[in-house]
This record gives structure tokens, C-alpha cells and sequence, in this order.
């Protein structure tokens, strides 16, 4: 394919995919989606081969390839919708459903986080949680029928929300169908060079980088902590990353399935090698990935998961960066949390994940209150927030200087202090309240992060009962900073 074709078709496709996510989120009924935009849409090949994917959520594209391998098993026909959230079958955790639709030569693929799918609490991520039946309902890839959505709303808390998502996500897989049969372009060779393009890029951007090995630590949080271990090594056109010596899985929720491994592998990976690297199957060929089966970060069915996805991923990110780092030009550590805030009853929930202190670099101070890493998503709207649920936010502001210091000054955290109306259940799904993001370069480390109940801490992860009147305020952390 001629590259004046080739570019056409990678930005069309990469259009179509940014498209699925705009009809997503306009379409959808709960905050989380249509305010925060949580949720990523993504287009394959008839082989399942990502070939483009919108500029969404890191965490929920990286681990896609894993879901439409798991319909494609199942052999689809075209036209037919599947939908699966089963961690240990091509999902990622179970308030992520994901949607796969059938087309003539390819499939469209949206995920997004639905506010509760069951489960022992409301908002479906407990903090408490040993096994995935206690997390929600579990679906594997089925075929989605009025019989089958009848299912999974009657084990939901708000039927009618997850009826309105789930509907917007099939129209966005409907949408792509036909921008495919608009374009006047032969898709199977089209997929091919997009994906063959990447690979290039991806290839030549890593044989640009010193040869070697290198090795980082990092941990998760929980009663104690849980070391992360990675030794990255870089030879040739390729980048592989071993996860020997981590911790095995926990008793806890913070397991990761490999997908989720995976997703926070490519996008560090991403970050090292630079903008201009498409992120497709072509980029997943030259990254490989060894994580001992059971442990930490290659989970097996029935660990509890619902944490693994959001914090854990964050924190394999956070250490193949740290790993990076001594090859590639790379910020300090951000964050490296996606600050998850739940709160609700059997009636109404509400989720959020709340933006920190991003890392600075080389090239400047990084930027304050962003959402880092495996996240990508803007924040609730106060006037959202407090007109669908009894909440009122008392506190919401940037908290100065928790950036680490440097030539370049780490972003900085914020504050949030909601106000319960009515008795609801809380839980918190945070990291970094004990270790500090690291700077780079001699740059200071982050303040670390602060979780608050009535004026009271509480652990980074935790489940608890409110009543009515109850402050509950998040402190996130900031920034590593960059320099002396």
C-alpha cells in the first residue's frame, strides 16, 4: 500500500474509533460515562488484531485483544453483539463490560465502567473482597440477547442506568459497522499495513535505545506491602519484560490478570518509546511479557480482582517506567493511583477516580490534578454529582506544593471532602499513602496521598458504613520532581 493510502486509511480508522467513543459517551445515562468518560472503543481485524484504537482509557485498551479473542473462540457471526466481563475470560475487572460486535471483516469493541454490577457492596469494589464471586456478576462471553441483558440486570443494583450504557455501547459498535462499509478502501490488505506500519515504528524506536538490562522495585499497598519486581530488557527490535520475584497473588482484591499486566506494560512502553509510535497490534509484537503464573501480577480464577485493574496496574506501570528510566527519557513518577471513591446504597452510587500530581521530565514541571498512568478520564462535575445523588462536595482544590521539588517541580495533588446526606456504604480503592512518588534526575519525591473519614485516616483500602453527616476527604498524591 502506497503510504499516502496507508495514512488516509490509519487516520480514518483511528477516526472511526474516536467516533464509537463520542456516540458512547453522548449516548449514555450515568455520570461515570457521559461526565467522566470511562469507557474506550477500539477497532480489530477479522483475525482479532487491534488495527486502531481512540485516544481512551490505557488500561481498558491494552487488555481488548484478550476480549475479542475470547468471542472470536466462540466463532461469531456476523451482525451478532457478544458482551463478557469475566476477568480470567478476556475481561479486566467486572465493572468493565465489554461489548464485541461481528462485522463483515472486522470487530468493533467498547468497554466501559458500569457504577455497579453487584456484588457485596454497592458500586461493586469492595475493599474487603477475597474471591471474584464477591465482586459482582460474573459474565463470560455470551451472545447478547433480551434474555441475557434480563439477567444481568436483575443483579445489579441500578438496572435502568446499566440498561441505558449498555444500549450506548451498542450503538457504538453499530456506528463503526457502518464508517467501515463507507470507506472505499480493500479493509483486510488496509488492516494488515496499518498494523505492519506500527510494528516498524515500534521496532526501529526501541533498536534506538541502549541495549541492556534493567531492573526496578516497587510495591503495593495493602495491610502490608506487596513488591512488584521487573527486570526490562532491551536487545535487538525487541523489549522484554519479566516479572520474576513478585509477590504472589494476595488474599486480597489488588490480583491482576495478565490482560491487565499487559495493558500497563504496552503503555509504559509507550511512553518510552514517544508520541509517534502507533498503539496497535503492530507495538504488541515487540513487547514480550513473562509473569509466573499465580503471582501478583498473572492472577488465576478465583482471585479477587476488582483492585488489580485500577491500583495494581498503575503501580506495573509505575515500576517498568522506573525500569525505563535508567534507558529512556521518561517524566518522574506521577501519582501512580487512580484514587477510586465509591459511595452509595441498593438505590443509588455513585464512582469516581480522582486526578493527582503527574511527574515532571526534562522538558518542564509536570501538571497538577490530571489523572496519570492507566487512567484517562476527566473528573465529576460538581453540579452533576450533587444533582443525582445526596452528596454535597464541601472541598474541592488543588493542595499546593505537594509536588516533589526539583528544577522542575512534580504537579501537584487535590482535595476532595464529599458529604454524605443519607447512610451509605463507602469504599476506597487507593495506593501511594505510604510510599512517596519517586523524582528522577535528583528531583524530590511526591507527598504521598491521605484518605479521611470525619477527620479520622483510614487505610488506603478500605470498606466502611456512613452515616448521614459523614465527611469523607481524599488527599491525592503529587508528582515526583525532576532535576536539581
Amino acid at each position: 500500500m502506497d503510504p499516502v493510502t496507508l495514512s488516509v486509511l490509519s487516520a480514518a480508522l483511528s477516526g472511526i474509533a474516536e467516533e464509537m467513543g463520542t456516540v458512547l459517551v453522548r449516548s449514555s445515562l450515568s455520570a461515570n460515562i457521559k461526565e467522566r468518560r470511562d469507557c474506550s472503543a477500539a477497532l480489530f481485524d477479522a483475525r482479532g488484531r487491534m488495527v486502531a484504537q481512540a485516544e481512551h482509557i490505557p488500561v481498558h485498551l491494552g487488555a481488548m485483544p484478550e476480549s475479542v479473542a475470547a468471542v472470536i473462540a466462540r466463532e461469531p457471526r456476523p451482525g451478532e453483539t457478544w458482551i463478557l466481563n469475566d476477568p480470567f475470560a478476556g475481561g479486566s475487572h467486572l465493572p468493565d463490560i465489554t461489548m464485541v460486535t461481528a462485522l463483515d471483516d472486522a470487530y468493533a469493541c467498547t468497554r466501559a465502567h458500569h457504577s455497579d454490577v453487584g456484588g457485596i457492596v454497592p458500586g461493586s469494589m469492595p475493599a474487603t473482597s477475597t474471591s471474584i464471586w464477591q465482586e459482582g456478576v460474573i459474565v463470560p462471553p455470551v451472545r447478547l440477547t433480551d434474555d441475557v441483558l434480563e439477567v444481568l440486570l436483575a443483579n445489579v443494583r441500578t438496572p435502568a442506568l446499566r440498561r441505558g450504557d449498555l444500549a450506548a455501547q451498542a450503538a457504538a459498535n453499530r456506528l463503526a459497522g457502518e464508517r467501515l462499509a463507507e470507506l472505499r478502501l480493500p479493509l483486510e490488505e488496509g488492516f494488515a499495513a496499518v498494523i505492519d506500519h506500527a510494528e516498524r515504528h515500534a521496532r526501529e524506536a526501541i533498536a534506538r535505545l541502549p541495549h541492556g538490562r534493567y531492573e526496578a522495585e516497587g510495591e503495593v499497598e495493602t495491610d502490608v506491602d506487596l513488591p512488584i519486581r521487573v527486570a526490562v530488557t532491551v536487545a535487538g527490535e525487541k523489549i522484554e519484560i519479566d516479572f520474576e520475584g513478585t509477590s504472589p497473588a494476595a488474599p486480597g482484591n489488588v490480583n491482576a490478570p495478565l490482560a491487565v499486566t499487559r495493558a500497563a506494560c504496552t503503555f509504559a512502553v509507550k511512553v518510552a518509546l514517544g508520541a509517534d509510535v502507533p498503539v496497535n497490534e503492530g507495538l504488541f509484537r515487540a513487547v514480550r511479557i513473562h509473569a509466573p503464573e499465580g503471582c501478583l501480577v498473572n492472577a488465576r480464577h478465583p482471585s479477587a480482582v476488582v483492585a488489580g485493574n485500577v491500583e495494581t496496574s498503575q503501580r506495573i506501570a509505575d515500576t517498568v517506567l522506573l525500569a525505563l528510566a535508567q534507558a529512556a527519557d521518561v517524566p518522574a513518577q506521577g501519582q501512580g493511583t487512580m484514587n477510586n471513591v465509591v459511595i452509595g446504597t441498593p438505590r443509588w452510587t455513585y464512582y469516581e477516580t480522582l486526578g493527582g500530581g503527574q511527574g515532571a521530565s526534562a522538558h518542564g514541571p509536570g501538571p497538577s490534578g490530571v489523572h496519570v498512568g492507566m487512567s484517562n478520564t476527566l473528573n465529576t462535575p460538581i453540579e452533576a454529582l450533587e444533582l443525582e445523588t445526596p452528596l454535597r462536595v464541601e472541598r474541592y482544590e488543588l493542595l499546593d506544593g505537594s509536588g516533589g521539588s526539583g528544577r522542575h517541580r512534580g504537579g501537584d495533588g487535590l482535595v476532595r471532602a464529599i458529604r454524605v446526606l443519607e447512610p451509605a456504604t463507602l469504599s476506597l480503592l487507593t495506593d501511594r499513602r505510604r510510599h512517596a512518588p519517586q523524582g528522577l534526575a535528583g528531583g524530590g519525591p511526591g507527598r504521598p496521598g491521605r484518605n479521611l473519614v470525619d477527620g479520622e485516616p483510614v487505610p488506603p483500602k478500605t470498606t466502611c458504613e456512613l452515616d448521614a453527616g459523614a465527611v469523607v476527604t481524599v488527599e491525592t498524591p503529587g508528582g515526583g520532581g525532576w532535576g536539581v
